[in-house]
């Protein structure tokens, strides 16, 4: 019997040291490819706008490359462009961007949603936001902005001035006969939401019911839409864009959000980060975690029997201990604005061994209250009878959608950032990624509740380096220039594994001490769009649940 390790099978296109053969990629794709560019993270294939389909459909079944993580739609002088951001959820580090250019006199290209699901609400957003149009797109309509909105808030041509004025008969009449729905006697249509605490934000979800069962529901967001990415647009990289990733999901993981931009900046302009920083960053940024986790099973015991008293504010007063050490490090209980492009803003509070002494105290404590939730959920037989086998998202369904985080890896998807495009001072940690195979409300919450046990690790660990690190190597910042300007058309994407999943930034600079393209991958957009296959013949009660399972935050779906 040869001792010899078997050679793993290899997805054409990918080389045995697990990098991307964009040679042989090229090759497969033949006379589809018209032409190579080069982004900082990956090459760039540019490809005719009819042939989108059947291009993703030969990466996604010949190549590996299953995982559309983002669709990025973007205007030029001389054309518009969508840009398909390809990943293998087996390994991350593989990238492939798909560069479809169309004429700026008609916009028009194929779509990709016929081979990814996740591409349906993407190129609704580029149509929304940039006016880019997709042939055979199932639904192609505004998705952040009314119907009725006029032009399209990224375009080049875009006069912000002009009054949004709209008369009442293209308004929607609520009581009309609605044609979409099958006539059946025994089919209803309700609304439920955009009321906040129904559904975890200012959400509004059209609910098709058959009988008591939901026959189809439709996620009807942009309420809470703040153009983010505009605002980042119109900002310096050096100063002005870093307060604003705070905003985007508020609930207490504003430095998750602050690293994703930082990550995509420092790849653009080639900053190295020096060690102390990376550490001071991974621990704070699991304080976030926790913290992001606690709410998020808080209000779900909340949304399945309405338990108040104990395990939300159970929750609610662990996160508080949090907020505290957050507070202590940066100054701010939610909108951090801590991290620094090459480091963060200032080094730990004095004294040291009293800030120590605090977290130290949480993590020790913490495992004890862990199991205080195991106690009160997950061994809860009300919370099981509700939870198990309702809201199940299928293995290969949550790839398609693009899900991560909790929502994919509770349906058994082995897909961590941290981990797997490693980043900050993860590599050098003990820690372990958790999934489960259950696929239901029940394996999101667990997946959630046994991750805090891993953030609790991973706090011990940099607090017992940032004890021994010598006082004379504390570097907090990487010597940055005052002003940034990258070079004209260097394109990056880069993202971290937040609390909600991978938080994704894209950036296009044009040579400027500002972005010529912001475009921001949210984790809920993209968890939240598999509801209706989570809901399909669920009762309504457990569509609540199934919609509290994904952790959502609006304002990060609508951004």
């Amino acid at each position: 019997m040869s001792l010899e390790q078997p050679t793993p099978d290899l997805d054409v296109g990918e080389q045995p040291d697990g990098t991307v053969d964009y040679d042989e990629l090229a090759d497969l794709l033949g006379e589809s490819v018209l032409d190579r560019e080069q982004h900082i993270n990956a090459e760039g294939f540019v490809i005719r706008p009819d042939e989108v389909e059947s291009v993703l459909q030969t990466l996604k079944e010949q190549a590996g490359f299953d995982h559309c993580s983002c669709v990025t739609g973007q205007e030029y002088q001389d054309r518009y462009e969508s840009i398909y951001h390809l990943r293998k959820y087996a390994d991350p580090t593989q990238e492939l961007s798909i560069v479809v250019p169309t004429p700026r006199d008609d916009p028009r290209s194929q779509s990709g949603s016929g081979v990814f699901d996740t591409a349906e609400w993407h190129e609704r957003e580029a149509y929304d936001l940039v006016g880019i149009e997709y042939e055979d797109h199932p639904d192609l309509r505004r998705i952040l902005l009314p119907e009725t909105w006029q032009g399209h808030p990224l375009s080049l041509d875009y006069n912000q001035d002009k009054p949004q004025i709209v008369s009442l008969r293209e308004h929607a009449n609520p009581v009309e006969k609605r044609t979409d729905v099958p006539d059946k006697p025994d089919t209803m249509f309700v609304n439920i939401g955009p009321h906040h605490p129904a559904t975890h934000g200012v959400l509004h979800l059209k609910t098709t019911l058959d009988g008591e069962q939901v026959a189809d529901v439709e996620p009807d967001m942009g309420y809470l839409h703040r153009c983010e990415e505009q605002m980042c647009q119109q900002s310096t990289y050096r100063h002005q864009i870093m307060p604003y990733p705070d905003r985007w999901d508020y609930i207490s993981a504003g430095i998750l959000n602050e690293w994703a931009y930082a990550r995509a900046a420092e790849t653009l302009a080639d900053i190295e980060v020096p060690d102390y920083a990376q550490v001071i960053r991974t621990m704070s940024a699991e304080m976030c975690r926790i913290a992001a986790h606690l709410l998020a099973i808080s209000t779900f015991a909340l949304d399945i029997y309405g338990d108040f008293t104990a395990i939300f504010m159970y929750g609610i007063t662990d996160r508080e201990k949090l907020q505290n050490l957050l507070e202590d490090l940066t100054g701010q209980r939610l909108m951090f604005n801590y991290l620094r492009l090459g480091g963060v803003a200032w080094d730990l509070p004095e004294p040291r061994e009293k800030y120590f002494e605090k977290v130290r105290t949480f993590t020790d404590e913490f495992p004890s209250k862990l199991e205080e939730y195991h106690n009160l959920l997950t061994s809860n037989e009300l919370f099981q009878s509700r939870v198990i086998d309702t809201g199940i998202l299928p293995y290969e369904k949550a790839k398609s959608y693009g899900t991560t985080g909790p929502v994919a890896r509770g349906s058994g998807v082995d897909y961590d950032l941290r981990r797997d495009d490693p980043y900050g001072y993860y590599e050098e940690l003990d820690w372990d990624v958790i999934t489960d195979d259950g696929g239901d409300n029940f394996s999101r919450a667990l997946v959630r509740l046994k991750e805090m046990e891993q953030s609790t690790r991973i706090i011990e660990q940099c607090v017992d380096l940032l004890e021994e690190w010598p006082e004379d190597d504390r570097e907090i910042q990487a010597n940055v220039p005052r002003t940034l300007k990258p070079d004209p058309d260097t394109e990056v994407y880069k993202a971290v594994e937040a609390a909600k999943g991978e938080l994704g930034i894209y950036i296009r600079a044009d040579g400027t001490d500002k972005p010529a393209r912001f475009k921001i991958r949210s984790p809920c957009f993209c968890n939240l769009q598999s509801l209706p296959v989570l809901s399909e013949g669920e009762y309504v009660p457990d569509m609540v649940a199934a919609l509290g399972s994904l952790d959502v935050v609006l304002g990060e779906v609508d951004r």
